[in-house]
């Protein structure tokens, strides 16, 4: 690897310690656990006389609301600029095929493991056969995942991949229109924009130096919007709590058990497995990318918390920015162990339970199949249930069974969104690490509680090793 020398800065003398509470990681604790006492008040409140959500129900509804949304405009600037700007660099970059070779290889590799603890849980529990009959109702799905639908999201619908949709209010007939995007069409503009701009050549510095000045103008603003954090996890768990209650666990609490136990050891079992195997600190890891796993934990949303997971994986886990703008988006639409892997396997395992339909080792393999493979054709549609249509048409499973597991779909979500970003999160890392590219410096250092290393900084892009080897 090639790499230049540098003078040692001169010792600085020890910056006074901030108190307890402006650290990022006690903000968040005290938010969760406030945003849990608002949601039991406003749940035992109930809906005022004409049916709607009581005040306080609402107002922490749209806190919760609102932040995502801070975060999700986010999304498509960051994701235009950053990929941009990585792929202008591409010219010094010698192993830039190599680290989307790694980067592919290891998405499958976690989410082989994943998709195989998920199986023998469904096995070994048999959710599906521990629940009444009679208290479950099949439903057909919203929306069904497939290869084609995979195959015709790659084209874009415009320049900034955007789609609006409209719905009519049934009460008062309002049409009400939203905006929303495609992430994998955005990184497939990006990158052939950037590809266009390598082209062009000397004529394509202007833009090259404006794209990179205005990467550095959103993650500013960015970082604004994640220093708010603790007040959107206030709202947003709280809006869970009022939401979903705990009526909805009792019917299915076997299903919910598997699932989260499946979650629990990738979590906590296999990724720092996989850490430790590759010579790094389990506890950097966490403490780096926890910020972003507590959002994803309460926002249920991979897309909405992808601004503050490519932060981490740069600022805490020493992931150069040339990299990290590819991988961790990428990621974000394909890389879902959680909804993905453990939900879909065990889920699927249920419906053949549910129904009396016997599954052999060949359904096994599909299951894992689709489980490593299938997630692109979910990309830029993300959710599970899509996940679990495709993994069920692909077995010749009801697809009515996906109505059995919608009431408590939330609250599975939840712990499956915060793997999802831990993983994203982790394959950039190990496969930095194995090509000699990973920060070291910023990885092991000190975060006292802040939400990232070496917080004064406003790049790393200077601290990181080059992106290449000799």
């Amino acid at each position: 690897m090639s790499s230049t020398s540098t003078t040692a800065p001169a010792a600085s003398p020890p910056q006074p310690k901030k108190p307890f509470y402006r650290s990022f990681g006690f903000q968040i604790t005290v938010a969760l656990i406030a945003g849990i006492l608002l949601g039991i008040l406003a749940l035992n409140l109930g809906p005022d006389a004409a049916g709607n959500p009581n005040g306080l129900a609402a107002t922490l509804s749209t806190i919760g609301s609102s932040y995502v949304t801070l975060l999700k405009a986010a999304v498509v600037p960051l994701i235009f600029l950053a990929v941009v700007a990585s792929i202008t660099q591409l010219r010094n970059v010698t192993n830039a095929a190599r680290l989307a070779g790694q980067t592919l290889l290891w998405f499958g590799i976690t989410a082989l493991i994943a998709v195989t603890i998920g199986i023998v849980l469904g096995i070994t529990i048999q959710p599906g056969n521990r629940v009444a009959h009679d208290q479950l109702t099949t439903g057909a799905p919203y929306t069904v995942g497939t290869w084609w639908n995979f195959l015709k999201g790659l084209i874009p619908q415009n320049v900034l991949g955007l789609t609006v949709s409209s719905s009519a209010s049934e009460s008062t007939g309002a049409i009400t229109s939203t905006v929303g995007f495609n992430v994998l069409q955005v990184i497939v503009i990006s990158v052939a924009v950037g590809i266009a701009a390598l082209k062009v050549g000397k004529r394509a510095e202007p833009f090259v130096s404006f794209t990179q000045s205005s990467l550095k103008i959103v993650q500013r603003v960015l970082w604004w919007i994640i220093r708010i954090a603790p007040l959107g996890t206030l709202g947003l768990i709280a809006s869970a709590v009022v939401q979903y209650g705990t009526d909805k666990l009792l019917t299915l609490v076997w299903f919910v058990v598997a699932v989260y136990a499946g979650l629990v050891l990738v979590l906590f079992v296999v990724y720092p497995i996989l850490v430790k195997s590759h010579g790094l600190s389990i506890k950097q890891y966490f403490s780096g990318v926890w910020p972003a796993v507590q959002l994803g934990f309460v926002s249920r949303s991979s897309i909405g918390t992808l601004p503050l997971t490519q932060r981490v994986t740069e600022r805490n886990l020493g992931v150069p920015r040339e990299y990290a703008s590819f991988a961790v988006p990428l990621g974000a639409t394909t890389k879902m162990d959680g909804c993905a892997a453990i939900y879909p396997a065990i889920a699927a395992i249920f419906v053949a339970q549910f129904f009396g339909i016997e599954l052999n080792i060949v359904s096994y393999l599909l299951i894992a199949l689709v489980s490593v493979v299938g997630s692109a054709a979910t990309a830029g549609t993300t959710g599970a249930t899509v996940m679990l249509t495709l993994t069920l048409s692909t077995l010749g499973l009801p697809l009515e069974g996906v109505g059995l597991l919608l009431a408590i779909d939330p609250i599975l979500d939840m712990g499956r969104t915060a793997v999802n970003v831990a993983g994203q999160a982790l394959v950039p890392t190990i496969v930095a690490k194995r090509e000699g590219i990973l920060n070291r410096e910023l990885y092991d250092a000190p975060r006292d509680g802040e939400p990232f290393a070496d917080d004064s900084a406003d790049d790393v892009d200077e601290q990181a090793p080059a992106l290449s080897r000799s």
